[in-house]
C-alpha cells in the first residue's frame, strides 16, 4: 500500500514537473513569481528595491530573460528594457551622472569592450575602462562588468571599502544590493573571488 502511494505521489511530481516546464514565462511568475518575498519583504515586480543617489533600482522577478516593456527618458534616451541590469546602469549613468552613452546597445557583457587596452576610453559606452587586477582601484559610481556566460551581469559600485566594494544593480532576486571582496596586492586590486568582473568603467 505504502509503496502504490510513493508511486502515485512520484507520478504527480513528474507531472507537475512537465506542466511547470511548458508553461510561458508570465504564467511562470503569476504562479511563484509575483509577488516576489525578498529578504523577508514582498516585492511585486516593478517595485523599488533599492536607491542609490536618488536612482531607484526596481524588481524584475525570477525570470532573469524576462523584460517588461521599453523604457525612455523624458528626452527620448533609451534606458533599456524594464527592468533589466543594462537598464539601470543606462538610467544611472543619465540621471545621475548626466551621461548618455553613444552606444545604447548590447548584452550587459558587452558594456566592457575586452579590445579597449586598461586606462583607455571605451568609445561605444564614452566611459575610461580598467580591468580587474590591475593597478588602477574602483571607485564608488563605477560600472562594474561580469562577462560570465551569454548574458553577463552589470551594477553600480556604491561605496569602497579597505577590503570590500558595495553595488546596486537590478534582475538578481533577493540582491538588489551586494558585496564583493576587494584585494590589493603589489599595487595591483583585484575584486571577486571565485566570480570575478572583467573590470569597470567611468566618466573621464
Amino acid at each position: 500500500m505504502l509503496l502504490k502511494l510513493l508511486r502515485t505521489f512520484a507520478l504527480l511530481v513528474m507531472v507537475s514537473g512537465i506542466i511547470y516546464f511548458f508553461l510561458p514565462d508570465h504564467m511562470k511568475e503569476k504562479l511563484f513569481d509575483t509577488p516576489e518575498r525578498v529578504k523577508g519583504v514582498v516585492h511585486p515586480v516593478g517595485t523599488e528595491i533599492a536607491t542609490y543617489k536618488k536612482v531607484s533600482a526596481y524588481q524584475n522577478g525570477t525570470v532573469v530573460t524576462r523584460s517588461h516593456g521599453k523604457h525612455y527618458a523624458d528626452d527620448g534616451y533609451y534606458y533599456g528594457q524594464k527592468w533589466q541590469c543594462v537598464e539601470y546602469i543606462k538610467r544611472f549613468y543619465h540621471d545621475a551622472k548626466n551621461h548618455d552613452m553613444p552606444s545604447v546597445w548590447g548584452n550587459a557583457r558587452d558594456f566592457f569592450d575586452p579590445a579597449v587596452h586598461h586606462g583607455q576610453l571605451n568609445p561605444n559606452r564614452g566611459l575610461v575602462q580598467f580591468r580587474n587586477g590591475g593597478n588602477t582601484p574602483p571607485k564608488p559610481d563605477d560600472l562594474l562588468v561580469f562577462r560570465d556566460g551569454s548574458l553577463g551581469h552589470v551594477a553600480i559600485i556604491t561605496k569602497v571599502n579597505s577590503d570590500s566594494i558595495e553595488v546596486i544593480q537590478q534582475n538578481v532576486l533577493g540582491s538588489p544590493t551586494s558585496s564583493h571582496q576587494l584585494k590589493k596586492q603589489n599595487g595591483n586590486y583585484t575584486v571577486g573571488t571565485k566570480k570575478q568582473p572583467t573590470g569597470w568603467l567611468r566618466l573621464p
